[in-house]
């Protein structure tokens, strides 16, 4: 089975300073429906205004993972991190016992487009960490290039559950297609442009939700940036 959920059936809130569309339940929005799929418990649409972000909070128990489509996005937390990552960049933070931080867009003038994606654990309290990594476009083109999985795979960075994450850029001619294992889930989500998945056309914002179906199909992209999730079920 796969179903859509498209982009404007998301939940939304503009705070002004920022702008969030919520793919799964958050904060004041709630859908029973749309709480979690499998282990994936967020994807946060966010544009963060000039000179704005989100102050020092706290998480645990959770890989919360960061991905820029447009400006930069500023990172500190208590582990001692602090960087600034801008589109191609993967971030990961692994909260486990507990870890404090915030984010920032620390431009004068443009907006931070980014996407918030938290994935459950399938282990509590562990030691927090922190990691990033830089994948170039041409290792995204016209094809699905593993950034996340549970074991550092093809040089992605590693995360506490046995899921993956998959980017793929695609314009013109170019397909590409990812089997799923019997027994797993899928979630595609579109971040730009236009593509056809499974023979469903998608714009910015729409997602799939694939459970029990053998194969994720790309192809037909106009400027399209796709994600890709291979997840278990939660028991």
């Amino acid at each position: 089975m796969i179903t859509l959920r498209s982009a404007d059936a998301r939940g939304h809130a503009n705070h002004g300073w920022l702008d969030s569309w919520h793919s799964f339940s958050f904060a004041n929005y709630f859908d029973d429906r749309h709480v979690h799929w499998g282990p994936l418990r967020v994807i946060n649409e966010d544009r963060v205004a000039a000179g704005r972000g989100f102050g020092e909070h706290g998480h645990r128990d959770m890989e919360i993972i960061s991905y820029v489509l447009e400006g930069a996005l500023g990172h500190k937390d208590s582990m001692g991190n602090s960087s600034s990552i801008v589109p191609g960049d993967v971030q990961r933070m692994s909260a486990g016992t507990g870890v404090q931080h915030s984010e920032f867009n620390y431009s004068e003038t443009g907006t931070t487009h980014f996407l918030q994606i938290w994935i459950i654990p399938d282990r509590q309290g562990v030691t927090p960490s922190y990691a990033e990594k830089a994948f170039p476009a041409t290792e995204k083109q016209g094809r699905l290039r593993l950034v996340v999985s549970p074991d550092g795979g093809d040089g992605s960075i590693s995360i506490q559950q046995d899921a993956r994450m998959y980017v793929g850029l695609f314009d013109g001619s170019e397909k590409a297609e990812l089997p799923l294992a019997e027994g797993r889930l899928g979630y595609v989500h579109v971040a730009r442009g236009e593509v056809t998945v499974n023979g469903k056309p998608l714009k910015a914002g729409d997602a799939l939700l694939y459970d029990a179906e053998p194969l994720v199909s790309i192809e037909r992209g106009i400027g399209a940036e796709v994600l890709v999730f291979d997840l278990p079920r939660m028991q």
